[in-house]
């Protein structure tokens, strides 16, 4: 490397990990943002003067995080304040007959989770749980080492450093949903831990079994982070500059710079360029295959086919009073026809009763919240990635908000807005990552190859390296950090410079939210 020059393109979490951890290895970091602050996808939006996180809103695999603080010359503690939570969950289920709706909490104490298993389906699931649970961390821990830290993971690399007992027992070739049922005889038990699968924007029906292994993920801890999700961003962002590093927000790259068959630098919007030794971008691949940072670099990665996204969504963030339902942190609401749901949303509808994800945001400690005090909420329904082919209209945003509310108070929970709430579309999540349609977790995993068709960190072009939710490992904070990790140490490499350690032992997981 004649002069240590890296362009990091867009400061998300991919982007701010690898980015952290080059400045500190002493190379001249530049990471060039378009929005106003960083983060990416874990943003945060101002409702009626108070912040409310619409991205992520939960931390999972801690030690991964704490390694890539530590490979930056900081410490995860002192750069955050987490807190466990006790209560992963609270679920609830329409009525029937005229009863209650269900309602079911996950427990960070499968013990404990165990027993309201059984005391919700009835004595013997609680058993079938365990043995899930069980099931799951093989499954975890089979993929730990040979998947999710390669850096480009083959199937018969897998199968080789797995071995054929333990991967005949994960089951990729077996869906996550028929898995599911022969784990639980209560098709509610079923609905619930086959939702892991939206996690990564997937269907139950279409994602391979071994997506169980994010229930293993999440039953090994849960944090809420102290100022959001987004302290998190802020957090990478001033270990950047800590270790030498730039950051320029609201900064619009336009084009690759490519000089001699390798990545050179970038071009904004506004014509200035940046010289470089080498690219780290982290926006989404099909940003760059679809031409939008030049026909240079196009053919640097593979396109991503408007049938291969993964799931956007329609989030709506408010403070609000709310009444009725005892809300926890994280809450499910689900529909009463999954397939249905999901049948919808594969043919590029949005689903007529969607199952609704309801953050809580100020009840991070599981403590009695004042009956009807304002809080932050942010409401998420899962929808097509179809936002560069369809607009929702203002109308139809409206009803699409109206029925979230409606549907809610179905199951006992009022929601009275204090200030106008701010909505999300797919068309919006399009504007802000192009080439997306609104996907919010790069490709689906449908099917027991679509892992192994994710872009690695280095791309087709030499010196242009990839990151983020839409390159291995996959979607999610976790799996967008080690994306990260695994960019800046590839460039170590390829550079001549000391590559980072192989990774420790990883506890933790890939949790959305």
């Amino acid at each position: 490397m004649t002069t240590g020059k890296v362009i990091v393109i867009g400061a998300g979490m991919g982007g701010l990990c690898a980015a952290a951890i080059l400045a500190a290895r002493g190379l001249a970091v530049t990471v060039l943002e378009a929005q106003s602050t960083p983060g990416g996808k874990m943003r945060q939006q101002d409702c009626g003067g108070q912040l409310i996180d619409a991205g992520p809103t939960v931390l999972t695999m801690r030690p991964v995080l704490s390694m890539i603080f530590a490979d930056a010359g900081g410490r995860l503690d002192d750069a955050v304040t987490l807190r466990p939570l006790s209560i992963l969950a609270r679920h609830a289920w329409p009525a029937a007959h005229g009863a209650a709706p269900a309602r079911l909490d996950l427990m960070a104490d499968r013990e404990a989770s165990a027993a309201a298993i059984d005391a919700f389906s009835g004595k013997g699931e609680g058993a079938r749980y365990l043995a899930f649970c069980a099931r799951a961390r093989d499954i975890h821990d089979t993929l730990e080492d040979t998947f999710m830290s390669v850096d480009r993971p083959s199937q018969a690399g897998l199968l080789l450093k797995a071995g054929l007992g333990p991967m005949l027992r994960i089951q990729p070739f077996s869906s996550m949903w028929s898995a599911l049922a022969k784990s639980f005889t209560d098709p509610r038990l079923q609905q619930l831990f086959g939702r892991y699968a939206t996690y990564c924007g997937s269907s139950p029906f279409l994602a391979p079994a071994t997506l169980m292994l994010i229930a293993h993920v999440e039953q090994e801890g849960v944090w809420s982070v102290e100022g959001g999700m987004h302290a998190l961003a802020k957090a990478l962002a001033a270990r950047i500059v800590a270790n030498g590093g730039t950051l320029r927000m609201g900064t619009k790259v336009a084009r690759i710079l490519v000089k001699d068959g390798r990545a050179a630098g970038v071009e904004l919007l506004g014509g200035e360029t940046f010289q470089a030794d080498a690219v780290v971008s982290n926006i989404d691949t099909n940003a760059i295959a679809s031409g939008h940072f030049g026909e240079a670099v196009r053919k640097a990665v593979p396109a991503t086919k408007p049938a291969e996204r993964a799931l956007s969504a329609v989030t709506i963030a408010v403070t609000a009073r709310t009444h009725g339902f005892a809300l926890q942190r994280h809450n499910v609401f689900f529909s009463s026809d999954y397939r249905a749901e999901f049948d919808a949303l594969a043919a590029s509808r949005n689903p007529a009763e969607p199952t609704i994800y309801v953050c809580a945001q100020d009840r991070s400690l599981g403590a009695e919240w004042p009956e009807g005090a304002p809080e932050r909420l942010l409401l998420l329904i899962n929808a097509p990635a179809n936002g560069d082919s369809r607009i929702m209209t203002a109308q139809e945003t409206d009803l699409c908000q109206r029925m979230i509310l409606e549907r809610l108070a179905s199951y006992g929970l009022a929601i009275e807005p204090v200030a106008a709430p701010l909505i999300t579309t797919p068309d919006r999540f399009e504007a802000l990552f192009p080439a997306t349609g609104g996907s919010l977790y790069g490709r689906a995993t449908h099917g027991p190859t679509a892992s192994f068709r994710r872009p690695a960190s280095r791309s087709a072009l030499k010196g242009l390296y990839l990151t983020g939710g839409s390159v291995h490992p996959g979607a999610g904070v976790p799996m967008a950090a080690l994306s990260g990790r695994i960019a800046a140490s590839n460039l170590l490499k390829d550079f001549g410079l000391t590559p980072l350690s192989p990774m420790a032992d990883m506890r933790g997981g890939m949790s959305m939210r």
